[in-house]
């Protein structure tokens, strides 16, 4: 593993008003799986558009070096030639075909311009083999979870006899049991003599996989630790990231918890695609004023069902049951009334659904009250400017201005704007579905923090997570969720992540 596969020297990328790459050098060993890491806006996913040709030569200064021959990537399909394959974490799939159709999509098995597809199933099949996935090549991408999609991925790149593989926080969304699935696969195309590259956030799977750990923070350079002779303990990264000891990753909190604020009662929903099938069964949940409630369980418990059913019907049908807010029923049907009653949601899915990623932070902070900022139906730019303005400080959003569009923002910045937008609506009880997913520790610390603030205003925050220790160390109190049921409601004191799975297990004897 000591021959050197890649190095990137004095790599510099500005965009308008930012410098996001500042002399950045990076150097990979063959056969190795080195890992990236850095807070939000460090520019490691900009550094991997450098390699790959998404940013191409001529727009950035340095130099890519592979296989010992200085390269000038002028498109993807350039790299992709050499065998560098880059995985968003935003996949590029096309969910109504076929496995076989996205694996070989711009690369199809054909002669003479017709497509062969005997030969494309059958190739696809020893792709599938090789990473692992029991799925038919007809099967729709749409039919499958993000997880056996993440493997289509690579299967897809296995198909152009990748040589350099780059992941891009392959397991964010993925489960614990895909996210293990996922990186078991990596170790063994190590043995297999594959080299790869991984961003990640997680740095429990980074200690795990990684042979070298490569720090950026904002734009350069910190430091390589080798896995082999070097501490690449979890606190060792994180001081490299934020060029400081983080000792308690949870801010303190001292809870003064008031009247209850918002009730819901046997809530039940049936799906919404299987309609014949009820999802959730007679839910009942409440949140005091200034109490930060959890709600844990497995993928596919229920949790997000239950946030999007309660906020305006955004999810389900044939519901019933009721919704009380200070003591009193509301009507939550629609989104507007949702809001009216003092609702706000903060989707998991921060890009699809959370934001107009063309549009400006401006833009997106008013885009759920524009009543707000608005004269007789006309908005008044002052008014939404000073608004935005206010917000970008109070949640200290990183960028050059208010009219820096939301796509050339980091996650962490992203994820600010999109509590922004709901924090203008002025709610009384604040929805916060998987807040911290894709952002650094750095940026987690900040959410937290503006999630004590909130609570102590006297607001009620129900909060959904996958990450067991970020209920543990942020909620009052949780409940705990499984096959669309509430299964058991656990005190700060009661709750820890044998208690949280213990009540899954047996919950899961029952039914």
């Amino acid at each position: 593993m000591d021959k050197t596969i890649l190095e990137m020297r004095g790599i510099t990328k500005t965009f308008p008003g930012v410098k996001a790459l500042d002399n950045v050098n990076l150097k990979v060993r063959e056969g190795e799986i080195h890992a990236l890491v850095g807070e939000n806006g460090a520019g490691k996913s900009t550094l991997m558009k450098v390699l790959s040709g998404v940013y191409p030569a001529g727009s950035y200064d340095g130099d890519i070096v592979f296989d010992g021959e200085v390269r000038r990537f002028g498109t993807i399909s350039d790299s992709e030639h050499l065998g560098i394959i880059i995985i968003h974490q935003e996949l590029a799939l096309v969910p109504l075909l076929s496995i076989a159709e996205n694996i070989f999509l711009g690369n199809e098995v054909a002669t003479k311009g017709v497509i062969d597809w005997p030969q494309t199933f059958s190739r696809t099949q020893a792709l599938l083999d090789k990473v692992g996935l029991r799925e038919a090549p007809s099967t729709l991408i749409t039919d499958i979870g993000v997880g056996k999609q993440q493997l289509v991925e690579i299967a897809k790149a296995l198909s152009k006899k990748v040589r350099l593989l780059i992941l891009d926080e392959p397991t964010a969304s993925l489960n614990e049991t895909d996210s293990d699935a996922l990186l078991t696969l990596l170790m063994e195309f190590r043995k297999q003599g594959m080299t790869s590259i991984i961003i990640s956030h997680k740095l429990n799977e980074v200690k795990k996989v990684a042979d070298q750990v490569t720090v950026l923070r904002d734009g350069t350079t910190v430091e390589t630790l080798d896995a082999g002779t070097q501490d690449i303990s979890e606190d060792r990264i994180i001081k490299g990231m934020v060029g400081r000891e983080l000792n308690d990753r949870y801010p303190p909190r001292e809870a003064s918890v008031g009247s209850t604020i918002f009730e819901v009662k046997n809530w039940n929903v049936f799906h919404q695609n299987h309609r014949d099938r009820q999802f959730l069964h007679n839910v009942n949940l409440n949140v005091k004023a200034g109490e930060v409630v959890g709600i844990a369980g497995l993928m596919g418990a229920g949790r997000t069902e239950t946030a999007m059913s309660i906020f305006g019907r955004a999810w389900g049908h044939k519901i019933t049951g009721e919704v009380f807010m200070h003591g009193k029923p509301v009507d939550v049907s629609t989104i507007p009334k949702a809001i009216d009653a003092g609702l706000a949601y903060v989707t998991e899915d921060r890009k699809q659904l959370g934001l107009v990623l063309i549009n400006n932070i401006m833009q997106n902070t008013t885009l759920s009250n524009l009543d707000a900022v608005s004269n007789a139906g006309v908005i008044d730019n002052h008014a939404e400017a000073k608004v935005a303005t206010d917000y970008r400080s109070r949640l200290r959003i990183r960028s050059h201005s208010i009219y820096q569009e939301a796509v050339n923002l980091s996650g962490g910045n992203q994820q600010k704007v999109v509590l922004s937008k709901w924090l203008f609506t002025n709610p009384d009880l604040l929805i916060l579905d998987e807040p911290t997913r894709g952002i650094d520790v750095g940026a987690k610390y900040e959410i937290y923090t503006i999630i004590n603030q909130l609570a102590a205003e006297g607001k009620g925050i129900l909060m959904i997570s996958s990450e067991m220790p970020e209920l543990l160390g942020t909620c009052d109190r949780i409940y705990v969720m499984n096959e669309g049921r509430m299964v058991a409601e656990l005190s700060k004191a009661e709750a820890s992540q044998e208690s949280i799975m213990r009540a899954i297990m047996r919950s899961g004897e029952k039914h």
